[in-house]
């Protein structure tokens, strides 16, 4: 009994279970979407601005990489496999759990005062100082300690605002605007980004800055210390930092 009272003081609680399940809903979304996004991309790997592009509209840039249709001008000699069907339905799909999960996860973050005690920055965590020390244990790959273990410095906050209130919301409102159905009941869903070619375009090069973002969190996450921060993600809860040593 005593055995068991002392593990449940070396726990903190860490992340709430509504957190938890939007953060790995979202995970497996975005993988999702950024799978199907790429073969959608390959059917037609030339973008534009304005209301419309075809293969006799100049493109705005081009990536170099063959398409999955004989019709789009590549330079190529060759086409891709076309997976254009399955991978729109799938994209379609993902979107929805991806609008869901985080429509859920932003009603609890103002609910419960998740946003401001935790990713709003406080004017102390704008000090260089303790900034530069936690950068340097991270970079010296050393151990975070309790406190550490329940914080994010100024930089993680105010990306993680970012992604949530900026990118998040422009990734679903450009991708909205490439739907005719949708377009047509909401004209200006397109109209306010230019067109329905330049939503696809802002769509692209959004989708890279995600991808950015989720390189530079897995990278954060690895140097903080990899498992105690995925513990905390799939359990709510992390130990002791001496009990990992």
């Amino acid at each position: 009994m005593a055995a068991v009272s002392q593990l449940e003081k070396t726990k903190t609680h860490r992340h709430s279970a509504v957190v938890r399940v939007t953060h790995w809903l979202t995970f497996v979304a975005f993988v999702a979407l950024l799978v199907t996004g790429g073969e959608i991309v390959i059917s037609h790997p030339r973008f534009y601005w304005g209301e419309v592009g075809n293969v006799n509209t100049h493109p705005l840039f081009v990536i170099p990489i063959p398409a999955s249709r004989d019709t789009v001008p590549t330079g190529y000699g060759y086409v891709m496999p076309d997976q254009n069907g399955w991978s729109r339905y799938l994209h379609f799909e993902a979107a929805w759990v991806l609008l869901l999960a985080g429509l859920v996860y932003g009603i609890y973050g103002l609910w419960s005062g998740h946003f401001r005690k935790n990713l709003i920055p406080a004017r102390r965590d704008w000090k260089w100082r303790a900034y530069r020390d936690r950068m340097a244990k991270y970079m010296r790959r050393e151990r975070a300690d309790r406190a550490e273990e329940g914080a994010y410095n100024v930089l993680q906050r105010t990306a993680y605002l970012v992604v949530i209130l900026v990118l998040f919301p422009l990734i679903i409102w450009t991708g909205l605007a490439m739907s005719p159905s949708f377009t047509s009941a909401f004209p200006a869903t397109a109209a306010l980004l230019g067109g329905r070619q330049s939503a696809r375009t802002i769509h692209f090069f959004v989708s890279w800055l995600l991808v950015l973002f989720l390189i530079v969190h897995v990278t954060m996450v690895a140097l903080s210390g990899f498992w105690s921060r995925m513990r905390a993600m799939i359990t709510g809860y992390t130990r002791d930092p001496e009990e990992d040593r």
